[in-house]
């Protein structure tokens, strides 16, 4: 039998409509007849919805050896999902590098002016120093090493980033600091980390402190200009973008929208990053308009998500896992 032929599988008219006004009747604390009309007035087409409603964490794009590498990711057995969970309780260099591999470069769709994203060399150690700056400033917001490591044992990293929520984003918190402050809060961090008295976090920050140094060093080019390599901070915020979007909804970068306010009504665009209140879902987003020469700032709800742009829904629609008092 056919999905056009088994009614439980062929999709009903209207019913992608319908949950987009139960959402944002949710959403907004309204009537759903007043949410329907808000809908209406948005002038969305069939199929989008506002971005200030659902998720998107790995949005559909031209990169196929991007698509393979989620694919497999998806298809792990439960001692890999395990070892994986285990590595990403382990703060702060296997969180790091549990975070780069499950959220891979990719590139903006051709035409449309958006380059690298998620990208850059050095992700997981400037993750991994993130993770130090916050230990030193704020201790509190580390969750307890006994409680990681019991919830690594479920195999299911999102138990994992609620136990790190609050560490998250915090971390996320530190990229939107002016540079010559967050690498001043880099190397003080480092320097205390130095001196514990753990001898794997002083070798590990003794490590990071050099490649911070390497990178921030400035050199000579090929055509005898000065330059200095810096740290990828876009490529790094993207992916704490998205970890913290797993877990409060919105839309990764990557994610295609269309504007519905002037001065850009009507045009087509990428999100490349997310703008964060205190708490809570993206409030609005960085995008770059196709064809156009830099990014700019949109709100949320003046932007329509386009249909179909998650590679994995069965990604975006689980529940939060419960984790046992």
């Amino acid at each position: 039998m056919t999905d056009e032929q088994n009614p439980r599988r062929s999709p009903r008219p209207g019913r992608a409509r319908k949950r987009a006004i139960r959402g944002e009747a949710a959403r907004t604390g309204v009537a759903y007849s007043i949410a329907a009309r808000q809908l209406e007035a948005a002038g969305l087409a069939p199929g989008e919805t506002l971005s200030s409603y659902g998720r998107t964490i790995y949005p559909v794009g031209s990169d196929s050896h991007r698509r393979l590498v989620i694919e497999r990711r998806e298809r792990r057995s439960l001692d890999q999902r395990v070892a994986d969970t285990r590595r990403a309780a382990a703060l702060p260099d296997g969180r790091a590098q549990h975070l780069v591999e499950r959220f891979p470069p990719t590139r903006g769709r051709r035409g449309t002016g958006v380059g690298p994203l998620y990208h850059g060399g050095g992700r997981e150690e400037l993750l991994a120093m993130l993770y130090v700056v916050v230990a030193a400033e704020s201790p509190g917001l580390l969750p307890a090493v006994g409680d990681l490591v019991w919830i690594a044992e479920m195999g299911e990293e999102t138990a994992v980033d609620m136990a790190c929520a609050e560490l998250d984003r915090e971390a996320r918190g530190l990229l939107d600091r002016e540079p010559a402050e967050l690498w001043s809060a880099v190397e003080r961090a480092l320097a205390a980390a130095e001196r514990n008295a753990d001898w794997q976090i002083r070798q590990e920050s003794i490590r990071l402190a050099a490649l911070l140094h390497t990178m921030m060093t400035p050199r000579m080019g090929r055509a005898g200009e000065v330059y200095v390599e810096g740290m990828p901070l876009v490529g790094v915020g993207q992916i704490l973008d998205t970890l913290l979007i797993v877990a409060d909804d919105g839309h990764a970068p990557g994610t295609r929208v269309r504007l519905l306010h002037q001065p850009h009504v009507g045009r087509t665009a990428t999100i490349t990053g997310a703008l964060w209140g205190r708490s809570g879902p993206p409030v609005g987003y960085r995008i770059w308009l196709d064809r156009a020469r830099s990014a700019e700032s949109a709100r949320a709800d003046d932007l329509a998500v386009l249909p179909d742009q998650d590679l994995l829904p069965s990604s975006t629609g689980f529940p939060a896992p419960t984790v046992p008092d």
